[in-house]
């Protein structure tokens, strides 16, 4: 430091004679302003160095700020899980309400139904048993009840397909268990195996829905 202040104290002797004359005289004075400015600036590093180490080691106080907020993300994540795992499952429960309401309304009738096909397998069953070559005009009346119980079956058929009851009459068709009911099967000349050869008794669909399925005869391998 010393040998700093030497070099200094004779380059401004040289550049100026006023300022030689002023540190002749002051040179204490000069000493201790050098001394200043050197502290200053070995202040000045001291804090920028510690301000530095400061921004490198975070403190007590942002550690504990950081794991909390990593903790309340956590929670927070969390619980918009379980948010949406709500949402699904009152959307499932809503959906299957409507499914459940729906179907009401379509199989609400289905009891009513089944004893209406009682009443439509007897006038099958009428009409059938009356012969044919019987009716004429020599048998007014009878052909009239004849006629009569015609128009009554059909009316009814045009009943149950408004409300979406349909009839199952599926000769030659392929043998389904979940609209047909087997009563036997027997080997038959010209019909090919599976399929149904005689139907005993008509069976019905309710909006797709097998109400009672078709009593049936299915042909089987000789």
């Amino acid at each position: 430091m010393a040998a700093v202040a030497q070099c200094v104290l004779g380059t401004l002797r040289s550049r100026s004679p006023l300022l030689s004359l002023a540190l002749r005289t002051s040179p204490r004075l000069f000493c201790v302003a050098t001394q200043q400015k050197s502290t200053s600036q070995n202040l000045e590093e001291d804090q920028g160095q510690s301000h530095n180490e400061q921004k490198a080691e975070p403190s007590a106080a942002e550690r504990m700020l950081t794991e909390e907020k990593a903790k309340l993300e956590e929670q927070l994540k969390e619980v918009t899980d379980k948010y949406k795992r709500a949402l699904a499952d009152a959307e499932n429960v809503r959906q299957r309400s409507q499914k459940l309401v729906e179907e009401a309304k379509l199989y609400g009738i289905q009891s009513f139904c089944k004893d209406l096909l009682e009443v439509a397998d007897i006038l099958e069953k009428a009409t059938e048993s009356v012969p044919k070559e019987e009716i004429k005009d020599e048998n007014p009346h009878l052909k009239s009840l004849y006629e009569g119980l015609v128009m009554t079956e059909v009316q009814i058929q045009k009943v149950f397909k408004k409300h979406g009851l349909l009839r199952l009459n599926p000769v030659g068709a392929k043998f389904d268990p979940y609209e047909h009911e087997a009563l036997f099967h027997a080997p038959m000349e010209g019909k090919e195996p599976g399929t149904i050869a005689l139907v005993s008794k008509i069976g019905y669909k309710l909006h797709g829905r097998t109400l009672r399925p078709a009593l049936v005869g299915v042909v089987k391998d000789a």
